[in-house]
């Protein structure tokens, strides 16, 4: 697999895609050429405007694509687009020549239960986004060069942090142990690396991206200064939803930082994407 050369960026304009942009030159993505591609206007002198079904010739040839791309929100059938744009990120990839495509999956596909969640465990998403995204790796088995990151919460980028503004205040769940919900999440430099070492690798299918661990929810507000309203989390709240990510770590080892709140916190500020 390629050690550096081109990667071509679907979903430049999304928020992953702009704090991948922004911080590019301080991570492992700097070993790549990187070739931000826009659906509508270009927002980079050197990126380029291109829409699936359009001729790519003024994107190739490229190494790796990264298909940050993807539809988050709406009704069931605006959320089967992310079907679609994976199959166009192959297929791009095929016509410029490209060997590895990376593409952006959730936890989200998983049936949430105690314990961490390995790549093995049940697949049952209870939210149509889940739904959809499980479709779209379905789509994708035994793809050659493809793997897909099952990530969980990219700091700056999910819906905590985009609650959260300094001398704010949120609501939170608060279990009897005093403890607020934890999850895994990533800081986006971090996140970075991860996409650097699944380019170089070899490894296909679904990979989990987080911390090694998860981090305190309530944590993280204090990190950015936030005031919390404590709510008594309801019976059918989970005190915690973690990943395994032993299959990560066989390519990337992150920092023990990794789920430290200031570390998560200091990372998304980096990006310029938020606050």
């Amino acid at each position: 697999m390629p050690q550096s050369g081109r990667m071509i960026l679907l979903g430049a304009s999304g928020k992953l895609g702009r704090m991948m942009l922004a911080i590019a030159g301080q991570t492992d993505l700097q070993q790549f050429e990187m070739k931000p591609v826009y659906r509508s206007k270009a927002v980079d002198a050197k990126g380029v405007i291109w829409q699936p079904g359009q001729d790519p010739d003024g994107i190739g040839p490229a190494d790796v694509v990264v298909a940050l791309w993807g539809v988050t929100g709406g009704n069931l059938p605006a959320l089967e687009a992310n079907e679609t744009l994976a199959l166009h990120a192959q297929a791009l990839a095929e016509a410029v020549g490209a060997s590895r495509v990376i593409h952006c999956s959730s936890a989200a596909v998983y049936q949430p239960g105690a314990g961490l969640l390995s790549e093995d465990a049940t697949c049952a998403p209870p939210s149509p986004y889940g739904a959809a995204k499980l479709a779209m790796e379905r789509a994708l088995e035994g793809t050659p060069g493809a793997v897909w990151m099952r990530i969980g919460n990219v700091a700056g980028a999910e819906s905590l942090f985009g609650n959260m503004r300094p001398g704010g205040r949120i609501r939170l769940d608060r279990f009897p142990d005093g403890a607020s919900p934890a999850r895994s999440y990533i800081a986006p430099h971090d996140l970075a690396d991860v996409i650097a070492a699944l380019a170089r690798s070899d490894m296909t299918g679904p990979v989990n991206v987080g911390a090694p661990c998860a981090t305190q929810m309530g944590a993280i507000a204090l990190e950015v200064g936030v005031g919390i309203d404590w709510v008594d989390a309801p019976d059918s709240a989970l005190p915690l939803v973690g990943l395994d990510t032993t299959r990560l770590s066989k390519v990337i080892a992150l920092p023990d930082r990794a789920a430290d709140p200031a570390h998560l916190v200091a990372s998304a500020r980096a990006t310029g994407v938020w606050p």
